[in-house]
């Protein structure tokens, strides 16, 4: 097979999704949401390497749709993590734009850090609708967020925010045997899903690992070898890289429950690979991981384009998890698949533009 240049299939997908949907009517419908800001954030990485304006003004245009003249969300569910995760684009908003709403709409958001709850040992709640929770995603929808701020406003008290939240979620859902994270943790440790002695959840699902890596990658963007922390977020991003490719399938594709390859009524998911890939590039650009990951990488990304389709000449990301809460086994097992929804486009999007990096730099 002949493949294009991964630039080239990102733009398809963008391009298919601006056929698709009017940037207000990305779904949720009006809600300051996380599905829709994983997907923008991929295809703002598609404008940095492409340069063509229709992407960045698609995004402006659903930013305007959900954001009062102020700078005030209109829908979005306070202290919840997945609505704050789209501010990541606040900054490259303003910077394109000169438009002050959008640095009072990421001031309201990061303002919201100041009285969120937390749990006992003082993790951040992944939403409000499970208080007393942490899962592994809030690394992703509120790390790089407050990492930026923290870098360019001076304020370093929200980097160690950062780096609090990811080494506790790493204490508290890390596995030793096999260097994965679990999904989640109840503090309260009564949860059905959690264990009753440590809190952890019971299996490892592959998309909220793969938020991990990518989210402590981004939030070494903003941080040097003099902020504290840093190396340990560098350990913490390498280590969990170097366990996931452990439970790489042969055919180059990460599995719904990663370390249970081949287990009756487990497959092959697609966002979650998406995400290895995009981390593992990053990690070895960044000088992480040594340039033999990218092997690894390669062979995820290619496996992955393999798996696509085109329908009408649009491109179709299937096999995604169309998202799910804590459960069992038979729990992740059971989640239904989508074909082109915001997670997989978002993810193969990050994927791509990583891999173009990669590719370009040799």
């Amino acid at each position: 097979m002949e493949y294009l240049a991964p630039i080239d299939y990102a733009k398809q997908a963008c391009d298919m999704m601006i056929r698709k949907f009017k940037a207000e009517d990305l779904p949720p419908v009006g809600v300051f949401h996380y599905h829709q800001g994983v997907f923008l954030s991929g295809m703002y990485q598609t404008f940095l390497l492409c340069n063509e304006e229709k992407y960045m003004q698609y995004i402006k245009a659903w930013f305007d749709s959900v954001l009062d003249e102020d700078g005030t969300r209109k829908k979005f569910l306070p202290h919840t993590m997945d609505d704050m995760q789209p501010g990541i684009l606040l900054y490259p908003l303003l910077d394109y734009t000169g438009d002050e709403k959008y640095k009072k709409a990421v001031d309201k958001i990061i303002a919201e850090f100041e009285d969120y709850p937390r749990t006992a040992e003082g993790g951040l709640w992944h939403k409000m609708p499970h208080p007393h929770q942490m899962w592994l995603d809030g690394l992703y929808m509120g790390g790089p967020l407050c990492a930026e701020y923290g870098k360019r406003y001076n304020k370093p008290e929200l980097l160690q925010l950062v780096v609090e939240q990811a080494l506790l979620m790493q204490a508290k859902t890390r596995d030793e045997k096999t260097g994965l994270l679990y999904h989640a943790y109840d503090s309260l440790k009564k949860e059905s899903w959690a264990n009753p002695e440590t809190g952890k959840s019971a299996e490892f699902w592959g998309r909220s690992i793969g938020w991990v890596p990518v989210a402590l990658l981004d939030d070494l963007d903003f941080m040097d070898e003099k902020t504290p922390g840093f190396q340990d977020l560098c350990d913490m991003a390498t280590n969990l890289l170097k366990a996931v490719c452990k439970y790489q399938s042969e055919s180059g594709l990460w599995y719904q429950v990663i370390d249970k390859v081949g287990v009756p009524g487990n497959w092959a998911e697609t966002s979650c690979g998406c995400l290895f890939v995009a981390a593992l590039c990053k990690a070895v650009r960044k000088g992480l991981l040594s340039a033999s990951y990218l092997e690894n990488a390669k062979k995820g990304f290619y496996a992955t384009i393999d798996t696509l389709t085109w329908k009408t000449n649009d491109i179709q990301i299937g096999n995604v998890c169309i998202g799910t809460g804590v459960g069992d086994y038979q729990h992740y097992c059971d989640r239904p698949t989508s074909v082109n929804d915001l997670h997989g486009v978002g993810a193969f999007l990050l994927m791509c533009a990583e891999m173009e990096r990669c590719l370009r730099n040799g």
